[in-house]
């Protein structure tokens, strides 16, 4: 088993193993406790009351972060000509048809959000095997098949920081929620508005503890636990 580098230790030291951590106390941790030397991400890990094979306690949204999560969020679109031009306007790093279908079919993956209209979802579907296991398949339970007037707008979002929540095949969720470089408070806003979205998509057929555990944790850092009840409490500000 790879031991640990001083880094890491050093890092775990801070972290109380057995102790529950306010929201507020985490984010102040989760700075600490970046060991990379670069801007770590944080990310939250969400362990939910759920029973992910059962189709109506499925939960999957997507959120807009009012402090992005720092990071430079490389957008696709796959439209006809008139959403290519609302999408170059909107910002969009990538736009194309049938050019960036070959492209992606011959390995090329340099982006880091997908969106695509319903008239040309017969050819990005071609693309689901390339996508899907990448995160990067656009979907209208994502919000990235979208009709050619709202283009502008979900490229908007994306680049400013919209980020998809969605439960796993082990009951978990997983998000980034900014970088080490931010402020104790700009993490915290992250954090409430994610959790006000995931609390808010409850779906009826949830049964007990919906939200069961939060972690934390920078890249390559120790996680440690937040309190489930004041996460799942925090409201958005």
């Amino acid at each position: 088993m790879a031991k640990h580098g001083k880094k890491y230790r050093a890092a775990a030291e801070k972290v109380e193993r057995y102790t529950t951590y306010s929201p507020a106390e985490a984010m102040n941790l989760a700075i600490e406790t970046s060991t990379t030397s670069f801007d770590s991400t944080i990310e939250v890990h969400i362990r939910m009351g759920l029973d992910p094979r059962k189709a109506d306690q499925q939960v999957r949204g997507t959120v807009s972060l009012p402090n992005g999560i720092g990071k430079d969020v490389r957008v696709l679109v796959i439209a006809d000509s008139e959403g290519q031009k609302i999408a170059q306007e909107a910002g969009a790093d990538y736009v194309g048809l049938d050019d960036m279908v070959t492209k992606i079919q011959g390995g090329w993956f340099e982006f880091d959000a997908t969106i695509a209209t319903p008239q040309t979802m017969s050819k990005v579907g071609r693309l689901g095997r390339l996508l899907g296991p990448r995160g990067l398949m656009p979907s209208p339970k994502a919000g990235t098949v979208v009709a050619t007037e709202d283009l502008g707008r979900v490229v908007s979002e994306l680049k400013a920081g919209r980020v998809e929540f969605r439960l796993d095949r082990t009951a978990n969720i997983h998000v980034p929620i900014g970088k080490s470089s931010f402020t104790e408070e700009a993490l915290l806003q992250n954090l409430a508005t994610l959790m006000d979205a995931i609390v808010s998509a409850r779906p009826p057929a949830a049964k007990g503890q919906y939200v069961s555990a939060v972690t934390l944790a920078a890249t390559m850092g120790p996680g440690f636990k937040i309190d489930a009840t004041q996460a799942a409490q925090l409201k958005r500000r």
